[in-house]
């Protein structure tokens, strides 16, 4: 019998940032220069085959430093984590590193600055997300005040509207961003921005990627994880680029076939987490029923790299 045409759009860039790569090689170095078990405070990057792959190896995720021996190695995940936890370890002697991505880090350095300068701080962000927690929790309670909407803009409680500053998480929507900056503006005229857009430059390109091929395509699948922010965005800018279909989808058995019958083009992307063995596994499935034809539309290239802690190149 012979297979339907299907023209594929594969979004580029897709999938692995340079900051979840650095993550990864953290655990993985960890695990070479310690051996197992090597502890992690929160999935060190938000997809499950990634993570079910390093517990192979030997790490062992947890949610709170409590839950984890003082003598042994523990890793903080790529979205940073409040200023008590790398304290608390410190208290208790632990050996500890940081996989924080350098861009999320960044923020949190701008937090302080502007903290010093006597600003209290306003977060664009989603309430209790690791990196939204880690963001707020470099200041005292109260110093960050989060809005997720312009509606809350509207709402936000401050303590002397002249001195504000605000940061942002890093993989949000840029459009919904915008609006909201936009609002924090025009309310508090004097609030003082980040020098660089704090969504970092995988969350944008692609997204930017999304937005050149979701017009091509009948329907579109993200590859990712429900609990990573940017790879929901990506399923959102998708569905507002003119796609009539997006859907995130954490690997292929979870393809809902009876909403794609009669396509004939398909948009492929992936979030910063998921691996690019679950995008070809996906694209498998759709060659197993399609005659598919790929068509890559690139809108930018990267090549960033971060470089790992110290102390994971020094030798044991």
């Amino acid at each position: 019998m012979t297979k339907p045409p299907l023209t594929i759009y594969l979004a580029a860039p897709r999938g692995f940032c340079a900051g979840v790569d650095r993550a990864i090689k953290i655990v993985e170095m960890a695990l070479a220069k310690w051996g197992a078990p090597v502890y992690v405070r929160h999935e060190i990057v938000h997809n499950k085959y990634v993570v079910d792959d390093l517990r192979e190896k030997g790490a062992v995720f947890v949610e709170e430093l409590d839950e984890c021996p003082q003598d042994r190695p523990v890793i903080f995940s790529a979205h940073g984590v409040p200023k008590s936890v790398p304290q608390a370890a410190q208290a208790r002697e632990m050996v500890y590193v940081d996989a924080t991505c350098p861009l999320v880090s960044k923020v949190h350095i701008e937090a302080q600055r502007h903290a010093d300068n006597g600003l209290q701080m306003i977060m664009i962000g989603h309430k209790g997300h690791p990196e939204t927690v880690g963001t707020m929790g470099q200041l005292p309670d109260g110093e960050v005040l989060l809005v997720e909407t312009v509606e809350d803009v509207a709402k936000v409680d401050v303590r002397d509207p002249s001195k504000l500053a605000f940061v942002t998480q890093t993989t949000l929507s840029v459009d919904d961003t915008a609006d909201i900056v936009a609002a924090l503006q025009a309310r508090f005229p004097a609030i003082v921005g980040p020098h660089k857009e704090d969504i970092c430059y995988a969350t944008t390109n692609r997204q930017e990627a999304v937005k050149a091929m979701a017009p091509k395509a009948d329907a579109m699948l993200v590859v990712g994880a429900p609990n990573s922010s940017n790879s929901k965005r990506l399923v959102e800018v998708g569905a507002r680029a003119g796609c009539n279909y997006s859907q995130l989808v954490r690997r292929a058995d979870d393809i809902d076939w009876r909403a794609l019958d009669g396509i004939t083009s398909l948009g492929i992307t992936a979030g910063a987490s998921a691996p690019e063995v679950l995008i070809e596994e996906v694209i498998g499935a759709f060659e197993a029923r399609f005659d598919v034809t790929r068509e890559l539309v690139e809108t930018a290239v990267e090549n960033v790299e971060f470089k790992v802690p110290r102390v994971l190149r020094e030798p044991a």
